[in-house]
């Protein structure tokens, strides 16, 4: 590949920008790089995970590593629509309602423990992680074009916990866990934490309208039509498979192709491989599908599915030129932290 690739050079922005991430969240690469798909597809995140494993200090992270406005939610049973999109408040002096925007008008949204609010407030997210806009009073709000909903979840075997509905599952990008820490990155993570926040001192290393280059460079990367077939083979398989009662939707055909242009970015990649759908097509279907057996594993499903579809040729590598001017100012050179 040319060392001097429109590209590459985007792929070697990213992996700086991930590289600095992996200096506050320790041990989780891949966790990271699924975090920056999310982030270059525009799509919202749910964590699964036990309480305390840097689910917030991740969300923090990201926004200000960014330059975005960060806002957070904790969810409890008696949680309410509007605090979460904000409400209409007369105003006696001038006799007129003003607006009060809840934490929603924000760019990172974290969303903790959604699953231990009702169903109701639950669903106040649906028209904004859908439409990035809200409807409050019959008036229209629109939403940051960086708006992002990092979700977290407690297992669902957790007391005082609401599963989420279909719906709003499928409206999350990705379904990601952290994870324990080895005991070596544990007892970094505590020297990290010995003194303060770590994430207290985190200066932006992009500008907004950078990261809005880089979301609009994905859509450059080729896609053959052999991948788009197979990805729709693959969604087409989770519908039929016997042990699934409920297959993936469009939408998740969709997220994977995006996903899967995203992660070719961040490879400095021209072009969408099968490998890489194989290794994105968990973390974007396995939430998106039920299976008629609880008992089943819904990976071994998937694995099974991956096993059983055919795979497409290797696509012929596509020429980048018509991206090099969206980089120009994009250089590695200039990727330094900026002030705030």
């Amino acid at each position: 590949m040319d060392t001097d690739s429109p590209l590459l050079r985007a792929s070697k922005i990213l992996g700086q920008l991930q590289g600095h991430w992996q200096k506050i969240v320790i041990g989780k690469p891949e966790a990271l790089r699924s975090v920056m798909i999310n982030l270059l597809c525009r799509g919202h995140l749910l964590l699964e995970d036990p309480p305390g494993l840097g689910k917030t200090t991740l969300a923090k992270l990201v926004a200000k590593s960014i330059a975005l406005t960060f806002k957070r939610i904790q969810c409890t049973p008696d949680l309410l629509p509007a605090d979460i999109t904000g409400v209409n408040i007369y105003d006696p002096k001038n006799q007129a309602f003003n607006f009060l925007p809840g934490p929603i008008f924000s760019d990172i949204l974290l969303v903790d423990e959604i699953n231990r609010t009702s169903p109701r407030t639950q669903s106040a997210l649906l028209e904004a992680m859908a439409e990035r806009t809200v409807t409050i009073d019959r008036e229209t709000h629109t939403l940051s074009k960086n708006f992002m909903v990092i979700a977290t979840q407690n297992p669902t075997d957790f007391s005082g916990t609401y599963p989420l509905p279909e719906a709003q599952l499928d409206r999350f990008f990705m379904r990601l866990s952290l994870g324990y820490s080895s005991p070596e990155n544990e007892a970094r993570i505590m020297m990290l934490n010995q003194k303060k926040d770590p994430t207290a001192g985190i200066a932006p290393v992009l500008k907004k309208d950078q990261l809005v280059k880089l979301q609009e460079l994905i859509h450059t990367v080729n896609i053959d039509q052999k991948i788009i077939d197979y990805i729709v083979s693959l969604v087409q398989a989770t519908r039929n498979h016997n042990k699934v009662r409920l297959g993936a939707s469009p939408r998740a055909a969709i997220a994977l192709m995006k996903a899967s242009q995203a992660l070719a970015l961040l490879e400095g990649s021209h072009f969408v491989t099968p490998l890489m759908i194989q290794e994105l097509l968990p973390s974007i279907l396995e939430h998106r599908i039920l299976l008629r057996n609880a008992s089943e594993s819904t990976e071994a499903v998937l694995k099974n599915i991956i096993k059983q579809t055919n795979v497409p040729d290797m696509p012929i590598e596509a020429d980048d030129s018509d991206v090099d001017e969206i980089v120009t100012d994009l250089e590695v050179g200039n990727f330094k932290p900026i002030s705030k």
